[in-house]
């Protein structure tokens, strides 16, 4: 049975469009790779689209929720996060909005560890010295040295899906592990982490007994070789626990001057200007970003003072974009997948109806039985 529906895409996210239109959906992309301006995006909801296919990139608020809120049924963001849409805004109109959880977890957690070891090793500056023809002999420790991610320590900051597969892949390089969580800490988890660490010990495949544990915020910042970021972006009076600015001029002076900072969260929980000031002054050793506070990254940014560059990695947002990750029409492998999937959910009545029982749909809270 073919489905009369019509969507609007304010990006191409490949092969899944089709899938799409072999259930008889009309689905028109937005042909640019730039963000689509939020004029159009207001001008396709008044014209009666179903459904509407976003990006952290589309500003969502009443504007568009409001242009047309008897005909657009749904939003399908294609990410886990949702800072671009105003929830309440969303729950006002009763149009519900999707993202697409887990299927990024592996290569966000993945990404983050790359960052942690080519900050670590010294691979730009190093690649730069064999491409600029500046190598020109071998020494024991000239002209610098990085240092091994094996056997160091980790602080974990947000215990999440994310924050738990990286802990998963450090345990594997002999790492020790400090994990925060500001809202949840998922003992059940660390636990079982100890217990692998326990018998890769045992039957002699780690030389050290390593350990993991939950331990304070300032604690963790104090006694981390790197600090990887995995929390969500909550802005004071969101939550009791607010994330944005929590690194700061304060809380960057807790860290090593020999410590690392890896973020690929989201970029306002890191204080920018500090985090400048602090690789300026030499009172961290280095920071790999794939997020910040306006993307793309300003050209007036204070991350790009040349000054600091070669102790400051920055990535454009990238640590999704792995081909399965980014494009798999498979709802359980893919973000394109379950994009569409959650969109379907809605549009098609799955689950007898019942949004508040789809498992991509976010604010469940405003289809609530009262």
């Amino acid at each position: 049975m073919e489905n009369k529906f019509r969507v609007f895409a304010t990006c191409d996210i490949g092969d899944a469009v089709n899938l799409l239109r072999t259930r008889g959906y009309e689905v028109e992309v937005y042909p640019k790779p730039e963000p689509p301006p939020k004029s159009l995006i207001v001008d396709k909801v008044k014209s009666g689209i179903d459904g509407l296919i976003t990006t952290l990139r589309d500003p969502l608020d009443a504007e568009v929720f409001g242009a047309s809120p008897r005909t657009l049924k749904v939003v399908a963001q294609y990410a886990v996060g949702f800072d671009n849409i105003n929830r309440a805004d969303a729950n006002r109109y009763k149009i519900p909005f999707t993202h697409t959880p887990d299927v990024l977890t592996e290569a966000t957690a993945e990404f983050a560890f790359f960052m942690m070891g080519a900050l670590a090793r010294k691979m730009w500056p190093a690649e730069h010295l064999t491409r600029d023809n500046e190598w020109g002999y071998w020494h024991p420790y000239l002209p610098f040295l990085g240092d091994e991610v094996t056997g160091k320590t980790i602080a974990v900051i947000g215990t999440g899906r994310i924050g738990l597969a990286l802990i998963k892949k450090c345990a594997g390089f002999d790492m020790n592990v400090l994990c925060y969580d500001p809202a949840y800490e998922n003992h059940n988890y660390i636990n079982a982490i100890q217990e692998v660490m326990n018998l890769r010990h045992a039957r002699g495949i780690s030389k050290e007994h390593n350990w993991i544990k939950y331990v304070p915020f300032e604690e963790a910042l104090h006694d981390a070789d790197f600090v990887s970021i995995h929390v969500p972006l909550l802005r004071p009076g969101e939550s009791p626990t607010p994330t944005y600015h929590l690194f700061n001029e304060r809380t960057l002076r807790m860290m090593k001057p020999t410590a690392f900072l890896i973020n690929d969260s989201r970029g306002p929980v890191v204080d920018e200007a500090a985090l400048a000031q602090a690789l300026r002054e030499n009172r961290i050793a280095g920071a790999a970003l794939d997020v910040y506070a306006k993307e793309p990254l300003p050209a007036d940014s204070p991350l790009r003072d040349p000054t600091i560059a070669d102790r400051c990695r920055l990535y454009p947002h990238f640590a999704s974009a792995a081909r399965i990750t980014r494009l798999s029409t498979d709802p359980d492998k893919g973000m394109a997948g379950r994009c569409v999937q959650g969109l379907i959910d809605v549009l098609e009545g799955n689950y007898g109806g019942d949004i508040t029982k789809m498992p991509f749909v976010v604010n469940k809270e405003a289809f609530a039985k009262s």
